[in-house]
């Protein structure tokens, strides 16, 4: 299977799907939440999906009602309006990296395959991972791993990685999980992955991504619209919590003289849903995620 969707039921849900209405599945993957919002969308409804993963494409269902568009979430409203959609009924995102780009070797995400180091989402464009453990500095690579993968020895590590491409380049995964094990702390699986997530981020620009998605949203949802959004480390479930709670995604928001400040979402979940017992048995990966779920003023 491409994909087991996590938490389908609750995500559909969430939703609170209207039959005729517009809805956005911005992270299409395996296609197994856009098929399930189809099934409950009447002949006039409409589903636009997100992915820049080209191995997504052989996912698309026979489906009128049905539109891929192959660019990043992060130009949602610009790309709704190519297709002559200003405002829809509910947004939905799944930011974990699928099962199938994790699996497939070539993509160069897990760290049990020997693969080119690339970890891109969209294998067209962009920097590689092999291009950041090459290229950046040791400063910059300390950064990356303490902040975005939580790498408790991230200077050592960082240094380990400068010496060893000054002797070689580092082409491959396997070439990166040899370094990273001469330092690894803790429980080493933990650790490779913690690594891996760190430079996946990097690539990929993920924080800045989700961030340019939220605040458009916003503007993209009709009265009434839902944003469900999962998410799978703690720096994404923050953006996500503190946005739709105050609209920013740091510190507290500006407020006008009369003491209130602009801001169009309802939290509908105070506490993250998180995957059930039968459904972490079936599927490990849903560990991690949490569900949050506003609501368009």
């Amino acid at each position: 299977m491409y994909h087991i969707p996590v938490m389908l039921n609750e995500c559909i849900d969430g939703l609170n799907i209207h039959p005729d209405g517009i809805y956005v599945d911005v992270t299409f993957g395996g296609g197994g939440h856009s098929k399930k919002i189809l099934e409950q969308l009447s002949d006039k409804g409409k589903l636009f999906a997100f992915d820049v993963d080209d191995d997504a494409k052989q996912n698309v269902p026979e489906d009128k009602r049905f539109t891929l568009i192959a660019a990043n979430y992060r130009h949602i409203k610009r790309f709704l309006k190519l297709h002559g959609i200003t405002s829809v009924q509910g947004i939905l995102a799944d930011f974990g990296i699928s099962s199938h780009q994790i699996d497939e070797p070539s993509r160069g995400f897990a760290t049990r395959f020997d693969a080119p180091l690339d970890m891109r989402m969209n294998t067209k464009e962009g920097i590689s991972a092999k291009e950041v453990v090459n290229l950046y500095s040791a400063e910059q690579l300390q950064q990356i791993l303490g902040f975005y993968g939580e790498v408790i020895n991230a200077k050592t590590l960082a240094n380990k990685i400068v010496e060893a491409r000054n002797r070689q380049a580092i082409e491959t995964t396997k070439d990166l999980v040899d370094i990273c094990k001469t330092v690894a702390k803790g429980i080493e699986v933990k650790y490779l992955s913690q690594v891996f997530q760190a430079i996946r981020i990097e690539v990929n620009d993920e924080l800045n991504a989700i961030k340019e998605f939220l605040q458009q949203s916003e503007s993209v949802l009709a009265p009434q619209g839902r944003l469900v959004i999962m998410s799978y480390h703690s720096l994404e479930d923050r953006l996500v919590k503190n946005f739709i709670k105050n609209g920013v995604f740091e510190g507290e928001p500006e407020k006008d003289i009369f003491g209130k400040y602009e801001h169009h979402l309802k939290v509908i979940t105070k506490k993250p849903i998180e995957a059930s017992t039968t459904e972490l048995k079936i599927n490990s990966r849903a560990r991690s995620a949490k569900l949050r779920i506003a609501e368009k003023i």
